[in-house]
């Protein structure tokens, strides 16, 4: 796949490139511009960001780092038997307990939130650290909801970091998922509470918090795009009308067609006049 010239590969973190270091250095440089790739397109063009990480994981499938961003990238485009596979093969390989998380996500994609409980209460859990503890909190409400266990969600998303005012890289997403668990059990006014909490430590756009709380202030949002369309579609209609009127043959006012039948009697009536008078003169 083609890679921008821009790319050169020492974009990746200093870790991966060390990794790196056991390839040789035309392939490392490889490998190093196929991850920068990845780690571009997998937001924004998930399909790319696999694309890439299939050439990487070809030319390098026994380094971690290739392992770790081929699960990403398969878990982007919710290929969840994929990504679990190479996080297992990533894990195995260094040991870690950093993607315990994301690989019950993945048990959840597979229709199995028993098992994603089944992790979030395993000995790894304790190994984490707090984004990694954050982030297997989410991942088992998730669980729970999927078993229509709701208020249990709810219980679960409970925690000192949802009642800290400090705010963190994980605060939005956690007051996101609480505010959410909340509204799906009929409890609207303290979702919205959450969902305003949610919206002031969204930093970064990562939830569309402002949208829900929004729209439960009955806030409609009118697409733009669609009121272009919607002009046009009239232009259309009168453009057309204005050519049905151009093709139409031209009307004739009553009093126009009662001068032509008159017209069209007094010729009747001068041309039997004259064939009288042939008549007498025969």
């Amino acid at each position: 796949m083609p890679i921008p010239e821009d790319v050169t590969g020492d974009e990746i973190d200093k870790d991966v490139r060390q990794e790196l270091q056991s390839l040789p250095k035309t392939l490392a440089e490889d490998v190093a511009r196929n991850l920068v790739m990845v780690a571009r397109l997998i937001d924004e063009d998930p399909e790319g960001a696999y694309g890439y990480s299939k050439v990487a994981l070809r030319l390098a499938s026994r380094v971690a780092a290739v392992r770790e961003a081929a699960g990403f990238a398969a878990y982007a485009n919710q290929k969840y038997s994929e990504a679990l596979a190479e996080f297992r093969a990533a894990r195995r390989m260094t040991g870690g307990v950093e993607l315990w998380p994301v690989m019950a996500d993945c048990e959840r994609g597979l229709g199995r939130p028993e098992k994603a409980l089944d992790m979030a209460g395993a000995p790894e859990v304790h190994k984490l650290d707090k984004a990694g503890q954050v982030e297997m909190r989410l991942v088992a409400a998730g669980a729970r909801r999927d078993m229509d266990q709701l208020d249990a969600a709810i219980v679960t998303l409970q925690s000192s970091e949802l009642a800290s005012n400090s705010i963190q890289p994980w605060t939005a997403r956690l007051r996101y998922a609480y505010a959410d668990a909340l509204l799906a059990v009929g409890r609207e006014g303290e979702a919205r509470e959450w969902f305003a909490k949610a919206v002031e430590a969204d930093r970064d756009g990562s939830t569309d918090a402002s949208d829900r709380l929004a729209e439960m202030d009955g806030v409609e949002f009118v697409d733009a795009l669609d009121d272009d369309e919607d002009e046009h579609d009239g232009d259309s209609a009168d453009a057309k009308a204005t050519d049905a009127d151009a093709d139409a043959p031209e009307a004739k006012a009553p009093e126009a067609e009662a001068d032509d039948s008159a017209d069209d009697d007094l010729v009747d009536d001068e041309g039997d006049t004259e064939r009288a008078e042939q008549r007498d003169k025969d």
